[in-house]
Formats: structure tokens, C-alpha cells, sequence
């Protein structure tokens, strides 16, 4: 594992360990703790003697990497470990599809043209993570698995997003909820993930796949609702109308997470095939359980101590001032 102490990274570290496998993490030791049982290697992917030394006299069956955002830093860690394991699964994105969200899309969808020797200012995060895949796809000797996650939920994790809704809707009272309550979404797990990418390694595979929750697993209104259940606080959810939000200058994505108007023309983001994902044996479990794990880890956590170290939950949630002018201001519509 190149990281493997934090979200989509532990979980597979998680999920290997439960399997009985030998797990090797290579990383700084800054991000996180590793977990119990692993054989921990420190080091800076980008130094290439730390690369020289974690892959001198050492063979695993497979390599997964899941934190490469910048092609020729992925390049260096595919030809470092070219010759010492079988299967190079790399975690990229959705985003590297250049068709998402304007368009429903398949893995037959084009991706983001990018080299793969590009460097950190040579393309946004879509394409640089497609970039990136192409590094370990022409770098890498042996099988290149290319998982591309949608929308990630699920306990430890360190985007914020979830954790934000669960923090606001715990609080109780009237809460900002955004659009159509009956909007289908595909949501996904990072345990899901971890099962998924783990099999698809163990066997060999070399492909790429598109992974998210099934069509319509859940809706804004259920997925909301779940995290007033998982609470139990009693929240009251406001179903406020996409215009007024835009025209009250909330941020989508960010300051009501998941939220994100769709564009005329557009299908958005939650219309992805997963057929091929679910023929090779995805399975993903309900979204509600998903919901109530995360606040099970989520509220026995000091949450200044998670904002200090994860600087992305610090840009998730709306201001209490916002939403209650907001909300005053729908009432008196």
C-alpha cells in the first residue's frame, strides 16, 4: 500500500488484514496512524532513493496506490516497483472521465488527455488523475488495475462531506436541505471499494473500472433523512429550491456537501453505468448503514482536533448565520 493510514487507504489496509494477507504501507507517517499488523515502511514517494529502498529485496502480488495525484510522481513509483509485484491497482477518479458529469457515462467514455510524465501544473485533479493512470499503464510491468471511485462515504473519512451533514443535523433544529428531495444518487462505501479492488488484484486483472454505488441506491431526501435517523436528533429537514439557493450565493459542493444543481443539457452526476463494475462482483451495501457506521466512529471523535489536521473539513458546511437568513428568508417568500 503507498499510504494506507487514512479513509480509502485504511479501509483497504482494513480489509487486507481481515483477508489474512501480508500488508506492507509505504508512506511519510505524517497523515496518520498505521494499522496494527502491517510491516510499515517510511517514506517520501517522491525521493527516489525511499522508492530504491522499499523495493529493494522485497516482492508483494500486488501494489495498490492510493494516493497518486501528479502523473510523473506515479511514473517513478510504477517503474521503482516494476518487477516486485504482479498488479499495479491504482485508485484515480470519475474525474479522470472527460465526459463526467455533462454526460451518462460507461468505461467506453473518453478520459482527460494527459501525459504521463506531466507534473503538478499540467491539469486539474480529473486530468491529472488520468494522467496518472496512463503512468502506471506504461510504466508498470505487469497487470495495470485502474479503479475510478464516484462519490466516497463511509467511516474515517477525510473529505468532510459526510461528516458535515452528520455534525449539522445532530445539532437538531431546522436544517437547510437543498433541491429536490427525491434526487436519485449513486453513493459508495470505501469499505465497498476496498473489497472490490482487493478481488480484482488477487485474480490478476488488468482493466480499468468505474465504481460507484448502483443507480439510484439512494436519494438526497433518504441519504439526509438517514443521518436524522443515525442522530437522533429530531432534525427538522427544509427542502429549499435550487434557484433560491444559487440566487442566495450558497456554494454547491461545498457549503451544503453533494449538493450540486445540474445544468440545463446536462445529466450530472449521478447517472453512471456500473454494469461492468457489478458483472466483475462490486456488491455495495445500503446507504443507511453507511450513514449510521460513519456517526458511530464520527461522534465519539474531537472534531478541532480532525478540523486542525484535515484542512478540507474545514471548507465543508455552511455558516449558522447563513442558514438561519436563508431559512428566514424562505419563509417569508
Amino acid at each position: 500500500m503507498i499510504g494506507g493510514s487514512v479513509f480509502l487507504g485504511r479501509a483497504i489496509v482494513e480489509e487486507a488484514l481481515r483477508q489474512g494477507h501480508d500488508v506492507t504501507t509505504f508512506n511519510r507517517g505524517r497523515s496518520g496512524e498505521d494499522l496494527p499488523g502491517v510491516t510499515a515502511v517510511r517514506g517520501d514517494r517522491e525521493v527516489p532513493a525511499d522508492l530504491e529502498a522499499l523495493a529493494a529485496g522485497r516482492e508483494w502480488d500486488a501494489v495498490v496506490d492510493v494516493c497518486g495525484f501528479t502523473p510523473r510522481v506515479v511514473a517513478a513509483s510504477a517503474r521503482a516497483l516494476s518487477g516486485h509485484a504482479s498488479t499495479y491497482a491504482f485508485i484515480s477518479s470519475i474525474s479522470a472521465v472527460s465526459d463526467w458529469p455533462a454526460e451518462r457515462v460507461d468505461e467506453s467514455a473518453p478520459r482527460w488527455e494527459c501525459s504521463p510524465d506531466a507534473g503538478p501544473d499540467d491539469g486539474d485533479y480529473g486530468v491529472l488523475k488520468a494522467g496518472c493512470e496512463r503512468a502506471v499503464e506504461h510504466y508498470f510491468d505487469g497487470n495495470a488495475l485502474n479503479i475510478q471511485p464516484g462519490l466516497i462515504l463511509g467511516p474515517w473519512e477525510n473529505v468532510g462531506r459526510l461528516p458535515a451533514w452528520l455534525r449539522r443535523i445532530a445539532k437538531g433544529g431546522r436544517v437547510l436541505a437543498p433541491g429536490d428531495p427525491g434526487l436519485p444518487m449513486q453513493l459508495i462505501d470505501a469499505r465497498d471499494i476496498a473489497t472490490f479492488t482487493l478481488d480484482q488484484a488477487a485474480k490478476g486483472v488488468n482493466d480499468r473500472f468505474l465504481l460507484t454505488g448502483p443507480a439510484g441506491n439512494t436519494t438526497f431526501g433518504r441519504w439526509l433523512g438517514d443521518c436524522v435517523e443515525a442522530t437522533g436528533s429530531g432534525a427538522e429537514l427544509v427542502w429549499v429550491e435550487d434557484r433560491f439557493l444559487l440566487d442566495h450565493g450558497v456554494e454547491p459542493w461545498t457549503e451544503l456537501p453533494l449538493w450540486n444543481p445540474v445544468t440545463p443539457g446536462e445529466v450530472g452526476a449521478w447517472d453512471v453505468v456500473t454494469e461492468k463494475a457489478e458483472a466483475a462482483g462490486l456488491r455495495c451495501r445500503p446507504v443507511g448503514e453507511t450513514v449510521r457506521d460513519t456517526w458511530d466512529w464520527l461522534k465519539d471523535q474531537d472534531h478541532t482536533a480532525l478540523e486542525n489536521r484535515l484542512p478540507s473539513w474545514k471548507r465543508h458546511g455552511i455558516a449558522p448565520e447563513k442558514e438561519a437568513r436563508i431559512l428566514s428568508e424562505w419563509d417569508a417568500r
